[in-house]
């Protein structure tokens, strides 16, 4: 029997984090999460922070501790995607305003760095926001950086989302993700030429809607939401769960396919500030840094999605 995997989910909930942590959080999927830490991203962090909560009350991480982290990107100002996630972040379902778990003391880089210190090579880090976090607790302690397992990453793509060039993750802070993609750790990555293949179509979403519990019913009314922000925004038919990928990659990675690929973070240029140059051809001579996820098995993915919200039934 495979050992469980142990995770820090670090990320800015967010309606695809927040069903990523379900996802992580459920009896069967191998993973022991060792904390969950917050960022800038999506919206504010201390609006993160609250959904991160709210969403650990929902699946009953009672000794999971929740961390607040960077307020704002390395250098630049901050950047928030209102219009997809609505005012709180997780617009759509009616939650508590007040959640019944409180966040942890400290700060979520001083966590990163502590958990990866006292691992033994089994920490994975799973990075569904802006990677502000993991570069400042790899610029603040680079002993970590051998002893992270993995970095598994939502972010970037051949195109963008935020901009033509760039994914929204890598623009809100391109300065941490260059850090992070250039530190030596293992980068699995997981960016729009893929995500948007896991996209909760209309009839996807009346299937999880027969699953009876609070869970199915929560992510179905996350998933209603975030189709509709995207229909509205991007005319796509459903919503992309792009950061349920990293989760489900880890249950089973199998599900993906993947290629060893070289992939320059840009920093610099004027219209693709934040973009994820992916060497497909090898044309740099640049070694691979990244494992490049490009298929997802979508029957199989949906099929486990399904199992694991039966799962919150029993």
């Amino acid at each position: 029997m495979e050992k469980n995997v142990n995770i820090i989910m670090d990320c800015d909930p967010g309606h695809d984090d927040a069903i990523a942590i379900i996802l992580a959080a459920s009896k069967i999927s191998r993973l022991n999460i060792e904390a969950i830490t917050t960022v800038a991203g999506n919206v504010e962090v201390e609006k993160n922070t609250l959904n991160a909560l709210k969403v650990s009350d929902i699946v009953g991480l009672e000794g999971v501790s929740v961390v607040q982290g960077a307020d704002r990107p390395l250098l630049k100002k901050r950047e928030i995607a209102g219009e997809i996630h609505g005012e709180t972040g997780l617009d759509g379902p009616a939650l508590p305003e007040i959640p019944s778990k409180q966040v942890s003391e400290g700060h979520a880089v001083d966590l990163i760095i502590d958990k990866v210190l006292k691992s033994d090579q089994d920490i994975t880090l799973v990075a569904t926001g802006p990677l502000t976090n993991i570069a400042l607790a790899m610029m603040k302690e680079p002993t970590i950086v051998p002893k992270v397992q993995e970095i598994v990453v939502m972010g970037g793509g051949t195109f963008g989302n935020w901009t033509p060039a760039a994914e929204f993750n890598i623009y809100v802070d391109a300065e941490a993700a260059k850090a992070v993609f250039e530190s030596g750790a293992p980068v699995t990555m997981f960016g729009l030429d893929v995500t948007h293949q896991a996209i909760a179509t209309e009839s996807i979403i009346h299937e999880l809607s027969k699953i009876d519990n609070n869970v199915a019913d929560f992510v179905v009314e996350l998933l209603q939401f975030f189709s509709k922000t995207y229909k509205d925004v991007f005319g796509f038919e459903g919503g992309p769960i792009h950061d349920a990928c990293t989760v489900a990659y880890l249950m089973d990675p199998s599900l993906f396919d993947f290629k060893q690929v070289h992939v320059d973070i840009e920093t610099k240029g004027e219209y693709t500030y934040g973009m994820t140059a992916v060497d497909h051809l090898s044309v740099t001579g640049n070694e691979p840094n990244v494992k490049f996820a490009h298929n997802l098995h979508k029957s199989k993915f949906w099929d486990l999605f399904t199992n694991v919200l039966k799962s919150y039934s029993h």
